[in-house]
């Protein structure tokens, strides 16, 4: 099983440090990679950079984030030969989010067109990491329009796919159905949004598209006041969705991590998870 986890770059002196103690806690579950995300049009470029390079420091095998934006090729193929320098060897390559102000517009570049650049500058010596969305993509036109856009990304050079979260195992199982019926060959990886604050939690999913089962909701609003009492039931409700997708042959779990170990922690324990029994790394 290939395991990973997800970071943001800190924006404090102290956030910095921190995320070094809470990636020495989740190293111990030898992660395949810790990756390291890129905000809109690159404004955490330095950041991101910063960040992976102190992770590579430590000995930590790194996938940072990569958008194209408003980049061009050049820029793009500079930063690229940066990270394969510091030891870098997995880029996830994103369309990105929309920089402030620019509306309704899609963006110029994409994904595809990011595998591309980076397959024509440095061949394989890479793995490319690209989204996958088991709900489909909020500004999809059809879930059939959303897997072409991901196959193309695919027949660029992507070599895995990470998916958003989401919070019934069906949702993945019928995406992953449904991407190998159209020619998709590539491992799908589910992302794992722990569950910890009622108040994030709905403002994410609101944001990125993700399905929140009324259930669920209702449960976390009955907790929102009581927030150990949230996490307890949070960790037992991902701790199930991701023995489901396990047994039902997810070949990993990508967890996005919020900066916080503590959650994490608890579930890849409970899922049996624990130093001297790590997941293969590929």
């Amino acid at each position: 099983m290939r395991l990973s986890f997800e970071f943001f770059p800190p924006r404090t002196p102290k956030g910095r440090a921190g995320l070094l103690g809470v990636a020495d806690r989740l190293n111990r579950f030898r992660p395949a990679f810790f990756s390291v995300t890129y905000g809109a049009d690159g404004s955490t470029r330095e950041g991101t950079a910063d960040t992976v390079h102190r992770l590579l420091g430590h000995g930590m095998a790194t996938a940072p984030h990569l958008s194209m934006g408003s980049d061009s090729a050049e820029r793009i193929g500079a930063l690229v030969d940066e990270y394969l320098r510091a030891g870098v060897r997995r880029i996830v390559a994103l369309r990105g989010d929309r920089p402030s102000g620019i509306g309704g517009a899609r963006l110029p570049s994409n994904a595809e067109a990011l595998v591309r650049v980076i397959r024509s500058h440095c061949g394989d010596a890479l793995q490319l990491e690209v989204a996958g969305y088991p709900e489909v993509h909020p500004e999809a036109e059809s879930p059939a329009g959303d897997l072409e856009f991901l196959k193309r990304k695919v027949d660029a050079g992507a070599d895995g796919i990470i998916t958003q979260y989401f919070y019934h195992p069906y949702a993945f199982f019928d995406f992953r159905r449904r991407a190998e019926a159209a020619g998709i060959g590539v491992p799908i990886v589910p992302g794992i949004m722990p569950l910890t604050n009622f108040t994030r939690f709905v403002r994410f999913s609101k944001g990125c598209g993700a399905d929140v089962p009324r259930w669920l909701y209702k449960r976390l609003e009955a907790y929102r006041d009581d927030e150990p009492a949230l996490r307890e039931f949070g960790i037992e409700v991902v701790t199930k969705l991701c023995q489901d997708l396990l047994a039902g042959g997810a070949p990993g779990l990508h967890f996005y991590t919020l900066n916080r170990w503590g959650a994490t922690t608890r579930i890849c324990e409970n899922l049996g998870i624990a130093a001297g029994r790590a997941p293969a790394h590929s």
